[in-house]
């Protein structure tokens, strides 16, 4: 009964003085939208991402040349991953399951009629669907017969057809792609777009042809790999780095000269950056609790100043210094509460804006969130109303009665 006593008082001065406590928990306000908001738009952020990398493959390991920083990187000869380095690898890491050359080019030109369109352009294994998760929705994938023979035949993404306003008839038919005829065998599944950029706008074709078309790939292969289970993927990146080293005939004092990346250490690096995100969310929550802290305090010395008198009056009528004292941290944590309940639902509020956004991730508040912003509002509130409640606690009643 105590406690809601005095939170009803804390109300009734925030009424009596309207403009000084609005601009008293304007930085609580701030402090606590910038936690709501960054919280949940880095978490649905990374939600997006695990889902949309679970949705490729949790198994998979890519591979790709990469020379070394720094003198020892200078030191080395050439830097290449070819042909032979990928069937060394399908053929003697153990761990591995599926194993796919991958010849990247982005804006290749496809044309059909008078239609012409780019695209991102990769030259791959049959493998590549199931390691990928790109399955086949209509049609067939190219087989290792156009492997073997490098045949100019591709399979295409939803959004090409979209694009060129064609239906899928198109399987069967031809296109030229980079100037070259090649027969449509197959149609993508659609797989949806991340951060904003098209998935489907892809064609696939056989590695072997796209190297004849590139030759400049020869020696420099990216290849994408699907270890046999979750667990084993330490274990095929061990196997794919010892095979490598020995092949490119690396000393031990010298790094490697490719790299080995599994889908776990890419969420990771992307987990990097939110946290990033939430450290500068630190610092501009920590500078904002201060000024916010500061003002509290300034505002409650205030109070109890004008307020001399009735506290002296209390005392004489039997009050406690501790019943004074959580008068005054009763009054500052309204006080921040306040704030931070106007914070909870501005941050609710730029959350849901944010989602509205067609290329924006959807963002949930998390509960945790929420008592987060509950607890920085009420710390707050106690931390710095304890001075001016010691300070209304200690005072001499008869010199409080005095006081004019």
């Amino acid at each position: 009964m105590i406690f809601f006593s005095n939170a009803f008082n804390a109300l009734e001065q925030l009424v009596t003085h309207k403009m000084r406590s609005v601009l008293t928990i304007l930085a609580i306000v701030i402090a606590v939208t910038a936690t709501i908001t960054v919280v949940s738009v880095v978490q649905g952020f990374t939600r997006y991402v695990s889902e949309f990398l679970e949705g490729l493959g949790t198994n998979a390991v890519f591979v790709a040349p990469q020379r070394p920083a720094g003198e020892a990187g200078k030191a080395l000869g050439r830097v290449e991953l070819d042909e032979q380095d990928f069937r060394a690898i399908e053929s003697q890491c153990s761990a591995l399951r599926r194993v796919s050359p991958l010849v990247p080019r982005e804006g290749a030109r496809v044309r059909y009629g008078r239609d012409e369109i780019t695209v991102s352009l990769e030259g791959v294994a049959p493998s590549y669907h199931t390691v990928r998760n790109f399955p086949v929705d209509l049609g067939r994938p190219f087989a290792i017969v156009d492997v073997e023979r490098a045949q100019q035949v591709c399979v295409v993404g939803r959004e090409v057809l979209r694009k060129l306003e064609l239906d899928e008839g198109l399987v069967g038919d031809s296109l030229l792609l980079d100037g070259r005829r090649f027969r449509v065998v197959g149609i993508l599944e659609s797989k949806g777009s991340f951060f904003g950029q098209s998935l489907d706008n892809r064609v696939l074709i056989p590695y072997t042809t796209a190297l004849k078309m590139y030759p400049v790939f020869r020696r420099n292969l990216i290849l994408a790999c699907e270890a046999e289970n979750a667990e084993m993927v330490p274990e095929a990146k061990a196997q794919i780095t010892n095979l490598l080293r020995r092949r490119h005939g690396l000393k031990p004092y010298q790094p490697d000269d490719f790299i080995v990346q599994t889908q776990g250490e890419i969420l990771a690096t992307f987990n990097n950056v939110g946290t990033a995100a939430v450290s500068v969310l630190a610092g501009i929550v920590g500078i904002s609790l201060l000024v916010g802290g500061i003002g509290i305090m300034n505002v409650m010395l205030v109070s109890v100043t004008e307020r001399t008198r009735e506290i002296g009056l209390r005392k004489a009528v039997g009050a406690r210094r501790r019943d004074i004292m959580l008068q005054f941290l009763t009054e500052a944590m309204t006080l921040s509460l306040i704030g931070g309940g106007l914070g909870i639902a501005l941050g609710y509020g730029l959350s849901t804006l944010a989602s509205m956004h067609p290329r924006m991730v959807d963002v949930v508040v998390p509960a945790w969130a929420v008592l987060l912003g509950f607890g920085i509002s009420a710390g707050t509130g106690v931390i710095f109303g304890i001075i001016p409640a010691l300070k209304a606690a200690l005072l001499n009643p008869i010199d409080a009665l005095r006081h004019e």
